[in-house]
């Protein structure tokens, strides 16, 4: 079993979602725990350690480190800014 590490971005944009999109995402996130490599996971392009899953509306974006999941960041799947976001993160 994988443990979980969140960053700050990540967890200030979870904890403003509403009861039912934090249970939402919680539960894609508990699971990667399990596996961390679901079948809707996709390596992200130019940056082949991180990856992303959905839940519903919202995309996240982690890295596995041997028994670490990390949670990089949390946005809107329709929405550009959670990618600049994470290339502004990475600079």
């Amino acid at each position: 079993m994988f443990k979980l590490n969140l960053t700050k971005d990540a967890l200030d944009f979870w904890e403003t979602l509403d009861a039912k999109l934090y249970r939402q995402v919680a539960r894609k996130v508990l699971s990667l725990l399990f596996d961390p490599y679901p079948h809707d996971s996709k390596s992200l392009i130019g940056y082949s350690e991180y990856y992303r899953i959905d839940a519903g509306e919202y995309r996240i974006i982690y890295k596995v480190e041997k028994d670490m999941i990390m949670l990089v960041l949390i946005g809107l799947r329709n929405d550009d800014n959670v990618y600049k976001k994470f290339q502004r993160k990475l600079s």
